[in-house]
């Protein structure tokens, strides 16, 4: 996949008629942090320059993330790097990590990562006057996690903090992004679920079309069909909409994954309200910039 497909599958305007979220009205001190880092984090993702650093080690889109994102945890093998991803289909992973670790060393990752990150900051943000004021914040607060049990947030808490202040920016927001993320994947495995499962949950919540969304993390038909029909005959799920108990589980990992991010939230504490404006406007421009995807959807997916 190039960069043209990404921004024609990803990056167009979302549908004007579609309803809100099903988890607009989600706004916890959590969720509104989260919602607010997403494309600041993930601009080493879907921003072009990014995916420029990435083609120019020999990887297309869906390699670049999937090698940019895991070489936070060094060079593990395949299985694990599909494990900690948890969402996508483990085949998908593991050949994507594979082919791309085959083309490209890890110190070239590493830095092709960081430099992407560096340039689609800098273009989309200019310099804004408080970035280190409100890393400053959220450094203070990271510091507060835990590692055990999150790979990722470890991986990066372990990464050299960048020298630049907006890149720096990016990295903090990223450590609680994956933070959030690594919690979530325990949300829902001691619920029971699968990440398949999962997926489809939250597909539901959100109010995508069945399966689209869930089809986009490598999932066939089959184990789609499957995973739904499982969904069912636990009585979470009934003619194709979540019933009380499915949204009411759902509602659960929601807090069960605020819950584990206390500390950090505590260690912002106040200052969320003045620091969640200013990093909302950032993400805006970044969305502006065509650098990351303008569906309401897809940024209320996670």
């Amino acid at each position: 996949m190039d960069y043209a497909e990404v921004r024609a599958a990803f990056l167009q305007p979302p549908d004007p008629d579609a309803p809100q979220a099903g988890t607009s009205g989600w706004l916890s001190p959590g969720r509104r942090l989260r919602d607010a880092i997403e494309p600041i984090a993930m601009i080493s993702v879907w921003s072009e320059p990014s995916y420029d650093a990435y083609a120019a080690l020999g990887l297309d889109f869906l390699q670049g993330y999937a090698w940019s994102r895991a070489c936070v945890l060094g060079e593990p093998d395949a299985s694990v790097v599909a494990a900690t991803f948890g969402v996508f289909e483990p085949g998908l992973i593991a050949g994507l990590y594979d082919a791309a670790r085959a083309a490209c060393g890890l110190a070239e990752i590493r830095a092709a990562r960081e430099a992407g990150a560096m340039v689609a900051l800098r273009t989309a943000l200019r310099a804004p006057e408080r970035a280190a004021e409100v890393t400053g914040v959220l450094r203070r607060a990271a510091e507060r996690a835990g590692t055990a049990g999150r790979p990722l947030f470890a991986g990066l808490a372990g990464l050299p903090w960048p020298d630049d202040d907006l890149t720096q920016l990016w990295h903090v927001a990223t450590m609680l992004r994956e933070l959030r993320g690594d919690s979530h994947l325990a949300a829902y495995t001691a619920a029971g679920l699968t990440g398949l499962e999962a997926n489809l949950l939250t597909e539901l919540q959100v109010g995508w079309a069945p399966w689209s969304y869930t089809a986009t993390r490598g999932w066939a038909p089959e184990a789609m069909y499957e995973a739904a029909a499982g969904l069912r005959e636990r009585g979470l799920v009934a003619d194709g909409a979540l019933t009380a108990a499915g949204s009411r589980l759902r509602h659960e990992l929601e807090e069960t994954t605020d819950r584990q991010l206390a500390p950090v939230l505590d260690a912002v504490g106040p200052a969320l309200d003045a620091i969640v404006p200013e990093l909302e406007q950032w993400s805006a421009d970044i969305i502006d910039a065509g650098w990351f995807p303008p569906d309401p959807y897809k940024r209320a997916s996670g």
